[in-house]
Formats: structure tokens, sequence, C-alpha cells
């Protein structure tokens, strides 16, 4: 009788275990997956589920997906720090200072913003404090506060505060630069009359290829490196454009991708995949676009959302949405 008796006991409580592991699971999940388009259906299911990877930041940003070491890298903006998110080692911090590297004491969005890994797998930040393009002058694997700006003046001005970039197949960057990251004091005060995007080519010649936008902010290019497609984040005018590339390698005006007018916001980072699919920031979460430009779904998150990151097999999106850091796996 004793020994099924402590059978009995024991039971349960495995029964309370797992119950308790299936509670914190869901309470680790956020948001849900609203439908648009039939296009949806091929890149999300509608009961997928957001996981919480990462809480308890100031303003997470920029994000990128290093594969092959099968990290996240992000920006916690205000803080100045980089992090690093794992799945075998969780949250770790990777690099402080990333954005502001200078001695007078200052606040505000001083750190880095946009991430990217160039060609040769070296890290590109959006230095905000230190209002540069810049690379880290060490190994990946090996983070240190080192950094070399490769620009950082547009005209002998200094720039506002590089936000988002990204880098052609051919070597050329192409980056935004809204005022973000300039505050009150004398010495951060706006030098350019312009919030513009700019690209920096392979011989380090520096071109204003767009000065008409009030809050350049996010930006990517489709597949076919034709277009460039940017996002404007001001709430007047909250819209994603579209750029033709053209013979001379300047950017020719090719309409809206879309106008947030309506839904109360605008738009921040964003990506494209391979299929030509953008996934932008915006009102209620993450905005999902065909390659017609058609809303096809949303991503719906409670909180705002800056940026994105997408895997490199596409089956994976990571988002930074103000304190938390985000995975969904898609299809």
């Amino acid at each position: 009788m004793k020994l099924v008796l402590t059978v009995l006991l024991v039971v349960p409580l495995l029964a309370c275990n797992n119950q308790q592991e299936q509670d914190n699971k869901e309470e680790d999940t956020i948001g849900s997956i609203e439908r648009l388009h039939t296009d949806i259906d091929k890149l999300i299911e509608l009961n997928a589920q957001l996981e919480v990877l990462a809480e308890g930041f100031a303003w997470c940003e920029g994000p990128v997906w290093v594969d092959e070491h099968n990290m996240l890298l992000f920006s916690d903006v205000p803080n100045n720090v980089v992090y690093k998110w794992t799945a075998q080692n969780g949250l770790e911090e990777y690099l402080k200072p990333s954005g502001y590297t200078g001695d007078v004491p200052r606040g505000g969005e001083m750190g880095s913003n946009g991430l990217i890994l160039d060609l040769n797998d070296n890290l590109i930040l959006c230095q905000h404090g230190n209002r540069s393009l810049a690379r880290m002058d060490a190994l990946i694997t090996h983070p240190q506060p080192k950094f070399i700006a490769l620009a950082d003046t547009f005209d002998n001005k200094r720039f506002n505060s590089p936000n988002d970039v990204v880098q052609r197949s051919n070597g050329d960057f192409f980056f935004t630069d809204p005022p973000y990251g300039l505050n009150d004091q004398d010495i951060y005060k706006q030098e350019l009359a312009v919030n513009g995007v700019y690209k920096l080519d392979t011989a380090g010649n520096l071109t204003l290829i767009i000065d008409s936008l009030s809050r350049p902010n996010g930006l990517a290019f489709t597949p076919d490196e034709q277009k460039l497609i940017v996002g404007n984040s001001d709430n007047a005018k909250p819209m994603l454009f579209a750029y033709d590339i053209t013979a001379d390698d300047s950017v020719k005006a090719a309409g809206v991708v879309f106008d947030f007018s309506e839904h109360g916001g605008g738009p921040d980072g964003l990506k494209i995949d391979e299929e030509g699919n953008i996934f932008s920031s915006g009102p209620g979460g993450i905005w999902v676009f065909n390659k017609s430009y058609e809303p096809i779904g949303q991503i719906k998150i409670p909180q705002a959302v800056s940026n994105c990151a997408l895997s490199a097999d596409g089956k994976t999106i990571y988002i930074t949405a103000s304190h938390q850091v985000l995975r969904l796996k898609m299809r």
C-alpha cells in the first residue's frame, strides 16, 4: 500500500510542475497575427506566437542577426549599449559604449542605432552620440569599443545622428540622418540644413541622394537593388517611399509604398526578404507588404515597435519593440 500511495502522490506533483511550465510559457508570449490578404499565409501562420526573448531596455533598436554565430545583436540607444542574445546564453552585454565615446556628459539618444554586418563581416554602427557612420575596429567575436569613422561630416558640417544603414552588393553604404540623436547642448545642435539620405561609395565619396524627407529613418533595397525603400517617420507625412536607382547611380522618386496617415503613426525600421516582401514597423506593430506594395498582414504588438531583422533563411523575424526583444518563427 505504501508503494502505491507514493506513486499516487508523485503524479499530481509532476502535473503541477508541467502546468507551471505551460503557464510560464504563456506569459512569455505577446501580440497576435492579423490577416489582411491571403499572401500572408505563405509567410506566417495566423496562430504563430511572438516570443519575448529579453526585456527591461530603455529603447531597443537596430537588430541584426549574425547567422555564423547564431546571435542577435541590437542597440539600447539611451543606455549606449549593444546587447547580444543567443539561445544558449540568453542576454549578454556585447559593446559599451556603442554610440557615444565623448568626454562631455550628455543624455538623450546617444548610443548606436542601426547595425549591420558589412561584406567582410565587420560590425557597422549608426552612432547617434558620435554623429557618425562607423566600423567597430575589432572582430565580431571579440568586441571592443574602438571605432573607425567611415563618415561623420558632409560639406564640413557634422551629421545630425546617422540612424539606419544598408550596404549594396557592390560595397556602397546608404544611410539616413534624421535629428533624433541631437539634444539641446550647444555641441550637439544641428549643423546641416537637411535631414538627408546619403551614399558612401567604396572610394570614400559621399553623396546626398535624398534631401526632401523631413524624418528619413529605416531603409532597405529590393532584392534586385533597383529600388530603395525609405521610411519617413514624421507624423505629418508618415509614409514609406520608393526610389528608383538610376543608370548614373542617383535616385528618382518612384511613388509611395504606403501612407500611414490614417493609422495614427509612421514607419521606423524595415526589412525586405528575398521575395520582395516588406516588413515595416508602423502603428500597431510590424506591417507586412507583398512585392506589389499591398498590405497583407500585421504582426500586432501592444507597444511601439522600432525595427526588425530577418534570419538568413528568412524563417524567423526578430523585433525590437520599446523595452522588449521579440521573436516570431515563420513558415
